[in-house]
């Protein structure tokens, strides 16, 4: 039978690089999602990807979600929900979490400054040593520079980096990028994958849009 690509259910897609794993297979919380093809590439341990995913508490409900064919590279963190301290009372320091009777300052969900889910769109690469703040959306497409802190939301198919980010750039046109967020390569089966690889991979644009 001929093959289609890397086995998205197995940890290592190739078994001559132990520094890169598709992330959905090494995940145990089921607050973070991940998508088929989405790949971490560490040399000190790709399979722990889920350590830098940090302060994600079940009690804050927040989720990290991210999409199919994404590539993470090393060193970067998500930094969830779970960091903020409240900021409407008079002092920030975190008194409950030390216990020894100062657990009767514990605030409540509504006190503190929570942002909800961090979603990383398909397609998108994130460059070596990137902290992510929480409640961040990241477009289909994009691409985060390395070392970059990302605090706001990024649109699809632009290009950011910087502390704090910048848009460097859009990747495409309008009218490109329109047409590639309606045509959703990464929903495709395999074998049309397979079909359209060289026209995935091409710079020749005008190939894409005659599909």
């Amino acid at each position: 039978m001929k093959e289609l690509g890397p086995d998205p259910n197995k940890i290592f897609p190739n078994e001559n690089i132990p520094s890169i794993c598709y992330i959905k297979n090494v995940i145990t919380r089921p607050n973070i999602i991940v998508g088929d093809y989405t790949y971490y590439s560490d040399d000190e341990g790709a399979e722990n990807f889920e350590s830098h995913v940090t302060h994600h508490y079940d009690f804050n409900g927040d989720r990290l979600i991210i999409g199919k064919f994404c590539a993470i590279a090393k060193g970067v963190e998500f930094v969830m929900n779970g960091a903020n301290h409240r900021m409407n009372s008079v002092t920030t320091y975190p008194f409950n979490i030390m216990g020894h009777g100062w657990e009767k300052a514990t605030p409540s969900l509504e006190d503190l400054p929570l942002k909800g889910d961090t979603v990383v769109g398909n397609d998108v690469w994130i460059g070596q040593n990137v902290t992510i703040m929480p409640g961040v959306h990241i477009g289909d497409g994009a691409i985060i520079g390395a070392n970059s802190v990302v605090a706001k939301d990024v649109e699809p198919y632009a290009v950011v980096a910087g502390n704090p980010i910048k848009v460097i750039r859009k990747r495409f046109d309008e009218d490109t990028i329109e047409y590639l967020l309606n045509l959703k390569w990464w929903d495709w089966s395999k074998e049309k994958i397979f079909e359209n690889l060289e026209i995935l991979c091409s710079g020749d644009l005008s190939k894409i849009k005659s599909l």
